[in-house]
């Protein structure tokens, strides 16, 4: 059953499922312009999720082929994934912000035993144990074809540039850069009243970067070209600080559920990664490589339970934990360590 909900004023959304994901659906927006429906993000490319959000425009009394452009919160497959066959169908234009924009590049130029090269070499200076890293070097030597979600992202046709309103007529949205779940990830602030007169300024689309029940992954997305030492927690944080001044009447996530008082839901996802931090830093009491740490982490499930590639995922967040620790002083690396180590500093 296509499940589509009316936000009012021009605002539908359409649950897209996501195949074997506990996330269950992307939300994707729907927004009406004098020029066409727009579609905010467009779910996971999959034969079930296009059938969803086909049936979805419908029942918003629409087609696919009306749309007439798709804005992209961020890369992941869950939002970008059907964007190709939405612009295969309707001739809609595709926007992202540049920062996004060329991870979609790296991914598309590089072939995919570089990418599992690359991987590897990751989480062995992670220090991964060699069981793990064994399959991405055989993938890397057999030279596997791409078939991990997310391999061949459409490229988009325009940039979304922060602080500007989106050429829209008859609608006033404006671009957030939200940095941290990705290096491009942008909130879209409708500069319009609630429809119901909620108090606050506007509707928000979040994507991913404020969920009403749960923290986004904050992980490493790097070109293995540079070596610029990025700070994606560091970016995370301040960018949740500009959405909780903004103080929205209404949030419209990519998951979950729409929900109100942003400022209080931005302090709590505050509140819980000092804590975390702070708990990080008692486990380096003892060195620990990333892959330890992330072995020591609390997850929604014990270590042991979670799967391949969602530990490398784990692997990466706890990476990202580390230089926020390391840039605020509080932790730094054991010289001479191989794989690196980290230790709390005083």
């Amino acid at each position: 059953m296509t499940q589509v909900t009316d936000h009012g004023g021009g605002v539908q959304s359409i649950r897209v499922p996501i195949p074997d994901n506990p996330l269950g659906h992307t939300l994707v927006h729907l927004l009406d312009t004098d020029a066409g429906p727009v579609l905010i993000d467009t779910g996971w490319d999959d034969p079930e999720s296009w059938d969803t959000l086909a049936a979805g425009l419908t029942a918003c009394g629409t087609d696919v082929r009306d749309v007439t452009g798709v804005l992209i919160t961020h890369h992941h497959p869950d939002h970008h994934g059907l964007s190709a066959k939405v612009r295969d169908a309707s001739g809609a234009w595709i926007a992202m912000h540049e920062a996004d924009a060329a991870v979609v590049r790296r991914t598309r130029e590089n072939p995919t035993s570089r990418w599992y090269a690359y991987m590897a070499a990751k989480l062995v200076a992670a220090g991964a144990p060699e069981a793990h890293v064994a399959p991405l070097i055989a993938a890397r030597d057999a030279g596997r074809p791409r078939k991990l979600p997310g391999l061949d992202p459409a490229l988009p046709d325009r940039a979304i540039t922060p602080g500007d309103l989106l050429d829209l007529p008859g609608r006033r949205l404006r671009a957030i850069w939200t940095p941290g779940h990705t290096p491009g990830h942008v909130c879209l602030h409708l500069e319009e009243d609630h429809p119901l007169q909620l108090p606050g300024r506007g509707r928000l689309f979040s994507g991913d970067h404020v969920l009403p029940g749960i923290t986004p992954h904050i992980g490493l997305y790097e070109d293995p070209d540079d070596a610029t030492v990025t700070d994606p927690l560091g970016d995370y944080l301040a960018s949740l600080e500009l959405i909780g001044a903004l103080g929205p009447a209404e949030v419209l996530p990519a998951h979950q559920h729409p929900f109100t008082d942003a400022p209080a839901r931005v302090a709590e996802l505050l509140e819980h990664h000092e804590a975390r931090l702070a708990d990080l830093r008692a486990l380096l009491a003892t060195p620990l490589t990333p892959w330890q740490l992330a072995e020591r982490m609390e997850w929604n499930r014990p270590w042991a339970d979670i799967p391949y590639g969602s530990r490398n995922i784990a692997v990466s967040e706890a990476e990202a934990h580390l230089r926020r620790l390391v840039k605020l002083g509080h932790v730094e690396t054991v010289h001479g360590s191989d794989p690196v180590t980290y230790v709390a500093t005083g």
